[in-house]
């Protein structure tokens, strides 16, 4: 066999010329990819502070009724917790605003409908406690539509809340929440009262500086996510804060009364 001679030069520029509209296109698609990906993040800036303060004060949860600190819970239905945290309102003559996932609420129907016979407004944290980090409106659209139906239909109230998992409110949820009557707020203070250390005291001491008039404080009603046991000084913490604002005329009380709007009636 004869060895081959010089590469025609004519062919290496079509070999590159061939190669050059698919690197073109694999670059336009990872932009595109990436274009995608930063909108489906950027709502999720409203939990930095300054955003919050400033931009975002609605979805914060900064509400205007005179003296009035909303008061929400996030995680539940929960039958070993929240009856206990029910019970510990009814003493203290608090109402609440409890963010129900639809998980939850389906092994516990009847709890969720005893929220509403209680006084205490029902709102949506989702199907699942999880993040969405990546786009998919087909499915954020789907499972947030499956949650709010739950929860109008096992606790015989129409919700006007929706609160992402972790606070993390990224496009798909934000336009489903929209889109189903939702208004999406997060929080203006919290007690981390999800974690093993947690204490009655701590959890009032981390939440204290933000226990003012318009602020939404957020707690957990269920330990389904957090630390084992972790609802215990969630529970603990509740006279503390109602003592606080007891001393300082403000009044607890659920979202609706917070003076934060809800979606106008039919939105979608």
């Amino acid at each position: 066999m004869s060895p081959q001679g010089p590469q025609d030069p004519r062919a290496s520029r079509v070999v590159q010329a061939s190669r050059a509209p698919r690197a073109s296109r694999a670059g336009t698609a990872l932009a595109l990819a990436a274009g995608l990906q930063f909108l489906h993040l950027a709502p999720a800036a409203v939990r930095l502070p300054p955003v919050r303060r400033t931009l975002a004060r609605r979805t914060a949860g900064y509400g205007t009724a005179p003296g009035h600190l909303a008061l929400t819970f996030d995680d539940g239905p929960d039958p070993r917790s929240t009856p206990y945290v029910l019970d510990a309102l009814d003493e203290l003559g608090a109402r609440a605003t409890f963010f129900l996932l639809g998980a939850m609420l389906e092994r516990a129907p009847a709890l969720g409908r005893e929220l509403v016979l209680r006084g205490h407004e029902v709102a949506v944290h989702g199907w699942h406690h999880r993040q969405q980090w990546y786009p998919a409106p087909a499915r954020d659209l789907r499972e947030l539509r499956r949650a709010t139906g739950a929860v109008a239909e096992l606790c015989g109230a129409r919700p006007l809340w929706y609160r992402p998992p972790y606070g993390v409110l990224t496009a798909g949820p934000a336009l489903a929440a929209r889109r189903l009557g939702l208004r999406s707020v997060l929080w203006t203070a919290w007690g981390r009262d999800w974690t093993a250390e947690a204490t009655g005291e701590s959890v009032f001491a981390t939440a204290r500086p933000g226990l003012t008039a318009g602020a939404t404080l957020l707690l957990h009603d269920s330990d389904c996510t957090s630390a084992p046991d972790s609802w215990r000084a969630t529970l603990a913490a509740l006279p503390l804060i109602a003592a606080h604002c007891r001393a300082h005329a403000l009044t607890l009380g659920p979202l609706r009364d917070h003076a934060v709007p809800p979606l106008a009636r039919g939105a979608r």
